[in-house]
Parts: structure tokens; sequence; C-alpha cells
């Protein structure tokens, strides 16, 4: 795909500095731009940097360190420029970059300029996905105490309940419109106890009103919460329901009642800025006191959901996708799960999975079904087309038609929309990490163990290579969500624990695979290979091998998905293979 950038020729600029054309266009209009100047940074590929940290302590906090350090002593010299000539700034470190608000051409020409500036971005909008249906409120008293969501059900949340799995010892993130401390999920807020304790637990983006909102003043009371609150608050109703579905703990509508929630709100009355987006997921990181000082990675959440997006008519383009992508690589790197809503742009058809951040592959992308287990006709498709990747999304479905939650004002509705779902997946994750807390912060395999589990579904439609049984697809992903499928398969892959390291010497071809696999484990001694099918049962199971490559044969296996687990004695790999 060809990305259009603006670039600067007068004087000594440098033209290798894109720049985004929104910039231009903006500075035409205002004389000034909101822009993000990326300055370039050896650790865009940080994940590769937290292979060999086991834990997901470990890794944030080596993370969090490194991209700091790095942060402050690459922007020292722009910073002094930027306090010298009196233009306002705030600088991040998850992606090494500097928000100036009034940018005007003067600067973007000096800026251009810069061997360490690596491109200058519009600081774009973007907005939230928006539930497909009109509100209906229900009244607390007049619910029923044994009225569990179908979600919770159909999903088996509520069998791995009885199990003794609820969430607990658990982080899920919000980043959404804010959070209410509504009744039912007040208790599970983790600044919650005999006294309200909001370090580390709510970050509020939002510092100025949204100028999408187009209000007659720029008053901070137009906004019902304000502006930079200390305590969680929600001028929509979008987060709190999110959150509702994620963690209330009235055993009804919340999939993980007793996991721990932090919020942080990014958008204004549903409006968001690149640089709110990324301010939230610097904070998830690296959660801060309420005086946005003294950040600590240890007290980052183990999963956070995201429930937004960003359409090209508001800003986001080729041009400032990499910027986006970069933050999400780097949270799960960190060991921190990030869930993303798939859109609600089904009835667009194929390819309608556009918008970041669903469309980027470290991004676990959620679709929608309904309470026919079918795909809800709104529920975005894919192939991912927009960045030329025709990558293949959703990850996986989950319940998102007409799930009731909390809103303001300690009253409930029932909304619609891929928005529903993601907190399902989000919620899921936290219950198969209060079972097996060894598996936090190992992202990849809990991706894998979510998949491998789900239950196939299939559809008439067909998006980019689908047929008709193709495993995964381009509506469902990998299927619908099964939480209590994943919790056995992840007990199986827990019963015999190694430790995970040199997964990148082990390879595995071909797959998707007809009647043999080779594997071979380079210098290592490959010792036994099992594979395993979506119910969660061993197919296969080699053991006493000892040799560095081995041919498994598969013929007789039903053609479909599976789970590999090759231990070496070197370490473990897992993955997922497909037989066709």
């Amino acid at each position: 795909m060809l990305i259009s950038f603006l670039f600067i020729f007068s004087g000594l600029l440098n033209p290798a500095v894109p720049i985004d054309p929104l910039i231009q266009k903006e500075l035409k209009n205002k004389n000034t731009a909101d822009i993000l100047c990326v300055l370039k940074s050896p650790y865009e590929k940080i994940k590769d940097l937290t292979e060999h940290f086991d834990t997901k302590e470990q890794k944030g906090i080596f993370v969090y360190t490194h991209l700091q350090e790095y942060a402050n002593k690459s922007q020292a010299s722009l910073i002094s420029y930027l306090k010298a000539h009196h233009y306002a700034f705030n600088s991040f470190f998850i992606v090494n970059a500097i928000r100036i608000p009034q940018a005007d051409q003067k600067l973007i020409e000096y800026l251009s300029i810069l061997h360490e500036v690596h491109r200058i971005e519009f600081n774009s909008p973007y907005q939230l996905i928006r539930p497909v249906d009109p509100v209906s409120l229900h009244d607390l008293e007049t619910r029923s105490p044994l009225a569990i969501e179908w979600g919770i059900l159909r999903i088996k949340a509520d069998s791995v309940w009885a199990l003794g799995f609820r969430g607990q010892g658990i982080t899920v993130g919000s980043e959404d419109t804010g959070v209410e401390l509504h009744p039912a999920i007040k208790n599970n807020y983790r600044g919650f106890g005999a006294t309200l304790d909001h370090n580390y637990n709510w970050h509020d983006a939002i510092h100025v009103l949204n100028p999408l909102n187009k209000d007659a003043n720029q008053n901070e009371y137009n906004n019902p919460c304000g502006l930079d609150t200390i305590a969680p608050c929600d001028d929509d109703n979008h987060g709190t329901h999110t959150t509702g579905i994620m963690a209330a703990s009235d055993f009804q509508i919340g999939v993980a009642p007793e996991a721990k929630w932090i919020g942080c709100r990014c958008m204004e009355r549903g409006w968001g800025m690149l640089t709110t987006y990324i301010e939230c997921f610097q904070w998830f990181l690296a959660p801060t006191d309420t005086s946005n000082k003294n950040p600590d990675p240890r007290k980052a959440p183990h999963v956070i959901n995201n429930s937004w997006g960003c359409p090209s008519q508001e800003g986001c383009n080729p041009s400032n996708f990499r910027t986006m992508e970069v933050v999400v690589n780097t949270l799960k790197a960190a060991g921190i799960f990030v869930t993303v809503s798939a859109g609600n742009s089904g009835a667009l058809g194929c390819g309608s999975i556009s918008d970041p951040a669903a469309i980027f592959e470290s991004s676990f992308t959620v679709g929608a079904t309904n309470v026919q287990d079918t795909i809800a006709g709104f529920s975005s498709r894919g192939p991912v087309s927009v960045d030329g990747s025709n990558r293949l999304k959703p990850n996986i479905s989950a319940p998102g038609v007409s799930v009731k939650s909390t809103i303001k004002n300690g009253q409930y509705a029932s909304f619609s929309g891929t928005s529903m779902s993601g907190p399902h997946v989000a919620a899921s994750v936290a219950l198969i990490l209060s079972a097996f807390p060894q598996l936090a912060g190992k992202v990849d395999l809990l991706e894998n163990i979510l998949e491998s589990s789900a239950d196939h579904k299939f559809t008439q439609l067909s998006c980019g290579r689908d047929s008709l049984t193709t495993i995964p697809n381009n509506i469902f992903g990998y299927g619908r969500l099964n939480v209590l499928k994943a919790y056995r398969l992840a007990n199986i892959f827990m019963t015999t624990p190694v430790q995970i390291q040199k997964n990148d010497l082990i390879k595995i071809y071909p797959n998707p695979a007809h009647d043999l696999i080779i594997i071979d484990a380079h210098q290592a001694h490959i010792l036994s290979v099992e594979l395993i099918n979506v119910q969660g049962g061993i197919v296969k199971n080699e053991r006493k091998i000892d040799q560095s490559q081995y041919a498994l044969e598969t013929n007789g296996l039903t053609a479909g998905y599976y789970f590999y687990k090759i231990n070496t004695d070197q370490g473990q790999k897992t993955g997922k293979l497909i037989i066709q």
C-alpha cells in the first residue's frame, strides 16, 4: 500500500522525515496544528528483549525502565528547545514521542531537520464504538437474584465459577469513557476499602474539551465529569457498561465477579485523541498516584479492554497506524493482554475491520455473536485490507447482542455491539489467570488457549480465502469463546510446567499440514510431543524421542485446529497447528 506523506523542502530541511498531510491542512485553517513528534527508538521490537523473562512483573519492570530511560535521554534536547521557545508540550515514553498541541509552521520546519525525529503525525481524534441499540433501563430492585446474563451462560463462565475461579487476584483495566462507581461494581474497584484510594487505580487523560463536541464555549462544566478528575467518573454510559460486563460483583452480569478493576478515561463524551489513547495505555503500563507521579509497573492490570476505534474520517490513516501499533506491541511485551472490539460495521461486508487498534496483529480482536449463536449482523469482518496485510481478523467472537450491564445513576441497560463482546473475553482472561496465575504475562500462550478452545462457528458467508468450513475464518475468527474449555486446556498445559525459553529455535512445518509435520529443534533435543484437540483431549503423545529433528505423522487426524506442546532439554514451545 502506498502511503502519502507531505514533505517540506526548503533550505536545509530533511526530506526523510515523513509528515502527516493532515498537518498542512490544519495549518492552513488555523495556523497551528496539534501534532505528535515521534522520535527514533531502538525498542520498537522490545518484545524480543522480554522473551527470557518468565513473569509479568519482570516483563513490566524491564519494559518501563528501558523505555523511560531512553525517552529521557533522547528527548532532552528537543524539550529544552520547546521550553526556550515557549511551546506547550507533554512527552511519552511508551512510544518515544512528544505531543505539541499548538505547533506552527516554523516549529514543524525545525523538527523536520532533526536527525532524531522519525515522523511527525497529526494528533487524530477517535471515538468509542457506540452500541447499535437504544438504552433500555431496568431498576435494580426488579432484577431476579437468579437472572444470570445469557452471555455468561453461553461461554460457560458460570461453570468456571463453580470450580472456584471467579477472577480473584486478577486486575482488569477499563480504557473507555470512564467508570461510575455503580453499586454492582464499586466493591471490585481496586481502590475500594475503608476509604476510597484512587492512587494507582484511576487516571483521567481528558485535560481539555474535545473540539469535535462543538461546544459554544470551552467551559469545562460542559462535561458532566469535568476535566482531570481524580476519582472515577463516566461522562457517557459506555465505560460503566463495559466494566460491569467484566467485573460486576453480583454474579449476574459480571463474567469475572471477583476480579478487581482499574480505569482510565480516554474519551471526552465519546471523543478521544491519539494522545489520550497513548496516555491511558502508558498509565496502564505503569500506573501512577493521583498527582501523576511515582509510576509503578508492578500495579499494571493483567488485561485491558478497549471498545473504541479510529476510522479514517476522523484522522486515522496509514501515516499514524504505526504509532498506535507500537503502543499495543509494547503492552503485549510487558505481559499485558489487550482486547479490542472489532467494530460495528458488518453491514459493509468483508474487510470492515478497518480501524486501529482492531487491525493490529498484537490486538486480540473480538467479534459479536447473538442469542442464536450466530454472528451479529453488525459485527465487523476481516480480512484487514486497510494496511495491505490481508490479516485474518477477528481472533475470536463472544456474546454481544442485548447484553445487560451497569450504567450511570445506579441503573442497568441492555446494549448490543462488539463493545459488549470484548469485555466477555477480557474477563475470561481474568478467570483463567485466577485458576492458573503462572500464566500471567504469557500473552501468546493465553491467546493460543482461548483460540484453541473456542467453539467452531461457520456461516454461509465467506470473506477472504475462507471456505464454508474454514477455521479460523474472517467472520468468527477461531470461533465463539468457551471459557470452560479454555480452563480445561490450560489445566492440561499446566500439569507439566516447563520453563519456556529459546522458542525461536524450534521450527514446525508445514503448517497447515496434511499427513506429516517436521519438528526441527536446532541444537536442542526433543523429549516429547503432544497434540491436543479443541475439546482438550490429547490425540498424539510421543515420548522418549531424544533427537533434534522429528517427523510426526498426522494422517488419521480429523481436519481442523490443534494445539501442540513440544518439550525439549532447553525448554518448551506451544502453538497452533492446522490439519487440512
